[in-house]
C-alpha cells in the first residue's frame, strides 16, 4: 500500500458503497464491453434488417447482392458497388450494409481486390492501391454490362473509400460513377495513432513493410501513392461525395483527415447525428445503422431523411 508524505499508509479512495474508486479501470471496462458488443452486433444488424425489410410489393429487384440477373428499378436506377477495406473481403465487410440496401430495392454488388499470393483469400486489400483501383475499374465495367446501367454508385469502407478516388481521378471512372460514399476512408493517409512515425524512425522499416504488404504502406501518411493521389483535387466534376467519419476512429488518424474538400462534398461526423454512437473504425462500416442511413441518403438524395440515434431501429 502506498505511503502518504507523513509516512502513514495511504488508503485508496472509496467509491459508492465503500468500494475502492477505479477511475483508471473504467475506460478499460468500457473498451472490453464495446469489444464484446461489436462481436454480436453483426447478427443483431441482420435481424434488424430483416425486421424492417420493405414489403414484397415494394421490392423491385431480386436477391440483389452479387446477383448478376438483377436489373435496377426506375426508383433506384443505378447499381451499388461496395468496396471493402484493408484485410476485408466482398462478403464479411458487408453482412450488415448489403442486406440493408437490398431490402430497400437496390441491386448491390461487391468485389474482392488487392489479393496477395500466399495470403488466405478472406484477407484482401493488401496489394498496391493503384493496382486495386484497376481491379475496381474492371469490376465496375462488369456490373454496368450486366445491369445495363450507365453509372454506378460506389460505397467503400476504410481503404475502400479512398481507393476509388484513384479510379475516378486517374483511370477515367468519373463518367461511370454517380456518387462515392466513404465510411471512415483513409482519404489523406493515416498515422495509425502514431505508428507510422515509429515506422519512419526505424531505418528501412517502411520499405520492408511495403515490399510485403504495399496496400498498408500506401495508406501511411506521406507515402508516394498518397502524394500522387492528392496531387489532384479531391473531387472530379459530376460525382457526388459523402464522407462519414467517427471521432473514435483509431485506424484513420487524425480522424478528420478522412474528410474531402471541393464541390458536391458532404462531410458527416457520426456523433453529430447521434451523440451516443460509440462506433470506431470497424463498426462504422460493419454494423452502424446511422452510417447506413447516411449511405441511403447519398444514394437517393431526393428522398433523404435526417439520420439520428433512432436510425438504429428505423433508419
Amino acid at each position: 500500500m502506498p505511503e502518504s508524505r507523513n509516512g502513514s499508509a495511504k488508503r485508496p479512495a472509496k467509491g459508492p458503497a465503500g468500494r475502492p474508486a477505479d477511475r483508471a479501470g473504467k475506460p478499460a471496462r468500457i473498451r472490453r464491453f464495446l469489444r464484446a458488443l461489436y462481436a454480436v452486433l453483426p447478427a443483431l444488424a441482420l435481424i434488424l434488417t430483416a425486421a424492417t425489410a420493405a414489403p414484397a410489393a415494394e421490392r423491385t429487384v431480386g436477391s440483389g447482392w452479387n446477383d448478376y440477373s438483377c436489373k435496377p428499378s426506375s426508383a433506384h436506377p443505378r447499381p451499388v458497388v461496395l468496396v471493402h477495406g484493408t484485410l476485408g473481403n466482398s462478403v464479411d465487410n458487408w453482412l450488415g450494409l448489403a442486406p440493408y440496401l437490398v431490402n430497400r430495392g437496390y441491386c448491390v454488388f461487391s468485389l474482392d481486390y488487392g489479393q496477395l499470393p500466399g495470403v488466405p483469400p478472406v484477407f484482401n486489400g493488401l496489394g498496391p492501391v493503384a493496382k486495386s483501383a484497376e481491379q475496381l475499374s474492371a469490376y465496375v465495367d462488369r456490373v454496368r454490362a450486366a445491369t445495363g446501367a450507365a453509372k454506378v454508385d460506389l460505397v467503400g469502407h476504410s481503404q475502400g473509400g479512398m481507393m476509388p478516388r484513384y479510379y475516378l481521378n486517374f483511370l477515367g471512372g468519373g463518367p461511370k460513377t454517380a456518387s462515392l460514399t466513404g465510411l471512415a476512408p483513409s482519404s489523406h493517409g493515416t498515422t495509425l495513432s502514431g505508428l507510422t512515425k515509429l515506422m519512419d524512425k526505424i531505418p528501412g522499416a517502411r520499405e520492408a513493410i511495403h515490399g510485403v504488404t504495399p496496400g498498408l504502406t500506401d495508406q501511411a501518411l506521406g507515402s508516394d501513392f498518397l502524394k500522387r493521389l492528392n496531387s489532384r483535387p479531391d473531387t472530379v466534376p459530376g460525382v457526388r461525395y459523402t464522407v462519414v467519419a467517427t471521432r473514435y476512429d483509431e485506424v484513420v488518424t487524425p480522424w478528420r483527415s478522412a474528410f474531402l474538400s471541393g464541390p458536391n462534398v458532404r462531410n458527416v461526423v457520426l456523433q453529430e447525428r447521434c451523440g451516443a454512437d460509440l462506433s470506431e473504425h470497424l463498426a462504422i462500416g460493419l454494423v452502424d445503422r446511422v452510417a447506413f442511413h447516411e449511405v441511403a441518403n447519398t444514394l437517393d438524395p431526393a428522398h433523404a431523411t435526417p439520420s439520428s440515434c433512432a436510425s438504429v431501429v428505423t433508419g
